[in-house]
């Protein structure tokens, strides 16, 4: 038995020396681990080692070759894990292992090669590859953008409306070449410093995203000349939550602005700037109109500079309502109605107000015989009550009736 044991064991080493993995057949796969068994069927243990491993190392085809590659699995992973470092017998015999991967290198093999974009893939494989799309180089909308975009996405988390902002002219152009924390974190930290708040920057920036391309520097040499004009910090960022186009007019207009209100209105620089603060909007639009209104309610309507003076102050809007509008309320009141000039002034709100509501409150009151204007008379019903207030509380403290009675009136007209 000792000298059967000693013939494996010499016969064993030998068996160790001779390379095995020298085919094409293996590819890409990584070096396979062999062992070998204990006992093999038919093979003669008795022989002498010379006798045994001469055939052996003549032919590759041998009996112990055949034996040894059943037993050896052709699919190990690049990475086995640590319990499938070596192959094992099919009835789970324990082995010795015959050579590792670093002996096999040292003899002369390379390590498998990385796979070639050239080399054809599967159909499976080829359904499992994810691929993103295209960057497109034009487009009709921001949204093809916004995914590949930090400035975009950064913009849109500001509450920036994109789909606005692609309507106004070159501004979704030139959005996409600005850098968020280059070029649009400091008009950011500018509005702040402003006094605007948080929540109002998005609207800022959707209403004027030509503000992200301006200049610092003008921005704030803008507001220094607001500041210079006595406006409050608190009125500045109203102005600029309100009119965001304020801070695209260089100093010179916004000063012919102020100017234009001041001459044409007859007020004082404090109320001029008191009217610009309620209505910011009447520094960034148009003018014309303005002008023509003006005219209007000196040359058709008939009031006095006085009158207009205190009208526009009293209701700032009524300087940009259209013609048609100022003319065929002021008609209703005043021919229809009969009320004076005088009084219409104390109450300008009436220019605001829905003709069609003024029109259905005087005829309901006209048939309950409450229709008087006149405030030495009574029963005296005010403008502003009439033009204000609810149905609810029309009907209770003007008409003195109910509101059903009020609805079924108006069925009859």
């Amino acid at each position: 038995m000792t000298l059967i044991t000693r013939q494996i064991s010499r016969c064993y080493c030998l068996v160790t020396k001779c390379s095995i993995l020298n085919s094409r057949e293996l590819g890409n796969q990584s070096i396979k681990t062999w062992t070998f068994p204990l006992k093999q069927p038919g093979l003669p243990l008795l022989w002498h080692y010379r006798y045994f491993c001469q055939p052996m190392l003549k032919n590759s085809r041998t009996l112990l070759f055949e034996n040894l590659i059943r037993f050896c699995s052709s699919s190990t992973a690049r990475n086995p894990s640590p319990e499938n470092n070596s192959l094992s017998l099919v009835n789970k015999q324990t082995v010795p292992r015959l050579c590792s991967d670093s002996e096999v290198l040292d003899e002369g093999w390379e390590a498998p090669s990385p796979p070639s974009a050239l080399e054809e893939i599967s159909e499976d494989e080829a359904v499992r590859i994810v691929s993103e799309p295209p960057l497109p180089f034009e487009s009709f909308t921001l949204q093809d953008y916004v995914d590949h975009s930090e400035t975009l996405q950064k913009l849109v988390l500001l509450g920036v409306d994109l789909s606005k902002v692609e309507k106004r002219p070159g501004a979704a152009q030139f959005l996409l070449k600005l850098d968020f924390e280059k070029d649009i974190a400091k008009v950011l930290l500018f509005l702040k410093d402003v006094g605007v708040e948080g929540h109002q920057l998005g609207a800022i920036l959707t209403r004027n995203p030509y503000l992200l391309r301006e200049d610092v520097e003008d921005l704030e040499t803008r507001v220094a000349y607001l500041t210079s004009k006595k406006f409050s910090k608190e009125a500045i960022a109203r102005l600029v939550s309100a009119a965001p186009y304020l801070l695209l007019f260089s100093v010179e207009r916004l000063d012919n602005r102020l100017g234009f209100f001041q001459k044409e209105l007859g007020l004082n620089v404090k109320k001029t700037r008191d009217l610009i603060t309620r209505l910011p909007r009447l520094l960034t639009g148009s003018l014309e109109p303005i002008k023509e209104n003006l005219k209007v309610f000196e040359l058709e309507l008939g009031f006095s500079q006085n009158e207009i003076r205190h009208i526009a102050y009293r209701i700032p809007k009524t300087l940009g309502l259209s013609k048609r509008k100022l003319t065929h309320t002021f008609d209703f009141l005043h021919n229809m109605m009969g009320i004076p000039h005088g009084v219409i002034v104390h109450f300008p709100q009436v220019f605001n107000s829905s003709l069609l509501r003024i029109k259905e409150r005087h005829l309901f009151l006209k048939f309950l015989g409450r229709a008087q204007y006149d405030p030495k008379q009574p029963s005296y019903v005010a403008l502003d009550k009439l033009v204000s207030l609810s149905n609810d509380i029309f009907c209770v403290e003007v008409a003195k009736t109910s509101i059903q009675d009020f609805h079924t009136f108006l069925k009859t007209l």
